[in-house]
């Protein structure tokens, strides 16, 4: 996978369903398309972590075992919360899309759907919520396009995964500050992710090996990483 794969940094979405199965594939399909994402299985659990946690956009079922998704769409909204919501349903008539769009919602999308319109739908939702910034950043001989996801140093397109690129392009969007290991969990990872675990350190061994010479990412001992130009 390339770096044009990757979604912008911090995007984590709240996926809200409770049929198990279709949740973790939807969850995992999500996460194979560059998402940081966090699963609710009702109303109550997605309340919570809508509390605690920030949110780029909610895949909300309406059928939840302790109340309608929509509900939730509107008590977001009644509390001046504007994060972009999709509901996910099997109910496809003309008259429930329009009380979804009614209640707050930004997008519905009827089941059975397909994964990679679903990823699709949560991407333009959430660059759409992009506040303005930079689309170039160039660090000495590194140059990260952020609208076309793509790479380069001096001047050779580099392949990154999709969490490499999110991991670099927070660096170098701080390019010249450390970046603690908390920060880049919080930005690049979801609620699996343990934070005691190496999966950071790994991520950004890949990225110096896919740097390059000179080195640019330095670790700063106990701390975190760099990228100085």
């Amino acid at each position: 996978m390339t770096g044009t794969d990757a979604v912008m940094v911090q995007v984590r979405v709240l996926v809200c369903e409770d049929d198990r199965d279709l949740g973790d594939e939807v969850a995992a399909g999500l996460r194979a398309a560059g998402f940081a994402v966090d699963l609710a299985r009702d109303y109550a659990d997605a309340d919570l972590k809508i509390a605690v946690n920030t949110y780029d956009c909610l895949v909300v079922d309406r059928g939840l075992p302790d109340g309608d998704g929509l509900d939730l769409v509107r008590a977001q909204r009644d509390s001046g919360e504007r994060t972009p919501v999709v509901i996910l349903t099997a109910r496809d008539a003309l008259a429930d899309r329009l009380d979804g769009f009614a209640h707050g919602a930004d997008d519905y999308v009827v089941k059975p759907f397909a994964m990679d319109e679903l990823a699709a739908r949560v991407r333009a939702l959430c660059r759409r919520r992009e506040l303005p910034a930079a689309t170039r950043i160039e660090v000495g001989t590194l140059t990260v396009d952020r609208p076309r996801r793509r790479v380069h140093r001096a001047g050779t397109l580099l392949t990154l995964t999709p969490k490499e690129f999110g991991v670099l392009e927070l660096l170098a969007e701080r390019a010249g500050s450390v970046v603690t290991r908390a920060e880049l969990i919080e930005a690049c990872w979801d609620e699996m992710a343990e934070p005691a675990s190496n999966v950071v350190d790994v991520v950004v061994a890949q990225l110096r090996r896919k740097l390059g010479e000179p080195p640019l990412l330095e670790t700063v001992r106990g701390v975190g990483f760099t990228l100085a130009p």
